[in-house]
């Protein structure tokens, strides 16, 4: 949309492709990890990550095929992450995709905690995990696609923001869900200033920044789940 310049849906247009790209991507993992009616994480992470792959080497292509300079500068700059870029007249969208998002996500707490104790368990507690989890996805690549296409893929800030939230408010998503979402929010902020001052006067991207902070806590992550994993196997 931005190397073409499309603007089929005015001001939204970026909006709207990302939202379809997003969901595009999301069905394509979903079709690819799921076997024998069956999808299981290990699966569904790589499936992301092969996918992840084949766009971002189409997107190389695309800038490099690209003889706009402008454009292309443009493209780097959003897949970098950052606030440079949003103004207030559009806010409104990703505004209202935020707030549709959490309300959807609040009013299924309920479900949320069921699969907390196993997709078994949730099956038998009466929950169609396989169309609930087809649900939520729709739900979370129309919040993702179109707060990315406002700032661009700022990273890690979903990730790190519930692991920590839950260790102060504990598992249960009714207080986990508007938790993180303030919490991710101060967080992005508190980046946003950082990066606009760690280095003035130029502007360090604060996707370059949250991935600096996110890298390591993921790491970290992975290794007290191994751990934790260790001790109830010797347990």
């Amino acid at each position: 949309m931005i190397v073409f310049g499309v603007t089929l849906f005015g001001p939204v247009s970026l909006s709207v492709a990302a939202f379809v790209g997003a969901l595009g991507a999301l069905l394509l993992v979903y079709g690819t990890a799921r076997t024998g009616g069956r999808i299981t994480s290990s699966r569904l992470v790589l499936s992301g990550v092969a996918v992840a792959a084949i766009l971002t080497a189409v997107l190389d292509l695309l800038l490099l095929t690209t003889d706009r300079g402008n454009e292309t500068r443009a493209v780097l700059a959003w897949t970098l992450g950052g606030l440079g870029g949003v103004a207030w007249g559009t806010l409104w969208l990703p505004g209202l995709a935020l707030l549709i998002g959490i309300g959807v996500l609040a009013a299924q707490a309920r479900n949320l905690n069921l699969l907390l104790a196993g997709e078994e368990a949730a099956t038998t507690m009466g929950l169609d995990v396989a169309r609930f989890r087809a649900r939520l996805f729709v739900v979370v690549s129309l919040v993702t696609g179109v707060l990315v296409a406002a700032a661009g893929p700022i990273g890690f800030v979903g990730l790190m923001t519930p692991h920590i939230v839950r260790l102060f408010v504990g598992g249960d998503h009714r207080r986990v869900l508007p938790t993180a979402a303030l919490g991710g929010a101060v967080f992005l902020v508190w980046a946003d200033i950082a990066a606009r001052t760690v280095a003035a006067p130029m502007e360090i991207p604060v996707g370059v920044l949250t991935a600096l902070c996110g890298g390591p806590f993921f790491l970290w992550l992975m290794r007290r789940d191994a751990r934790r994993g260790t001790d109830r196997g010797v347990a």
